[in-house]
């Protein structure tokens, strides 16, 4: 990109950008990602609302919300969701090494979003690695020992500070934009 030359902007306004949603009907023939994610007891009602919010963007699959991570409707939820509870298909599933199961069962691979002894980069997934179960976890636990023994691969985002780890709800962002790009990117080849 050439960025020798001025540009004006200007802000959208909410008409603008609601004029390019996709609308709420829609959503039972739009195509959406072909990833299923496990939420493996999050604790933060925030950070499921994020988690259910960055789903809508991507249009995921759908969510399985597992353990003890807090289920919808809830206020807390809702303020940071902004209305993706009702756009994102979820459900509730006590115990999370029973989903990846039965997500496993029907040809999807999964992997964590986890710091493992055998971890791969995040960006490795490959579009024939789709479709896929993403499982993240607890705030300070992470994916429990039980949901890891079921994935096939743990995937790393790389640090470089002091901090080994990022917040759920922003890695899974990070990761789940990566897996859109690779998806959408190997659809436009074809």
């Amino acid at each position: 990109m050439n960025f020798n030359y001025l540009i004006v902007m200007r802000k959208l306004t909410h008409a603008e950008i609601a004029s390019k949603r996709i609308s709420m009907e829609s959503l039972a023939t739009v195509d959406r990602l072909p990833v299923t994610v496990v939420v493996d007891s999050v604790r933060s009602l925030y950070n499921v609302g994020s988690i259910f919010r960055t789903s809508d963007g991507v249009l995921v699959e759908r969510l399985i919300l597992t353990g003890f991570t807090p289920i919808p409707p809830r206020k807390e939820i809702d303020k940071t969701a902004l209305g993706a509870t009702q756009s994102v298909p979820w459900e509730y599933v006590k115990e999370p090494r029973e989903a990846i199961r039965s997500l496993k069962k029907i040809g999807l691979k999964a992997c964590c979003l986890e710091i493992t002894d055998h971890v791969v980069p995040y960006y490795s997934i490959r579009p024939a690695d789709f479709p896929l179960c993403l499982v993240i976890g607890n705030e300070i636990t992470g994916v429990s020992k039980e949901a890891l023994a079921e994935c096939d691969l743990a995937l790393e985002i790389p640090q470089f500070g002091i901090k080994q780890s990022l917040n759920v709800a922003v890695a899974y962002g990070i990761a789940i934009f990566e897996f859109n790009r690779i998806w959408k990117s190997s659809r436009a080849r074809t």
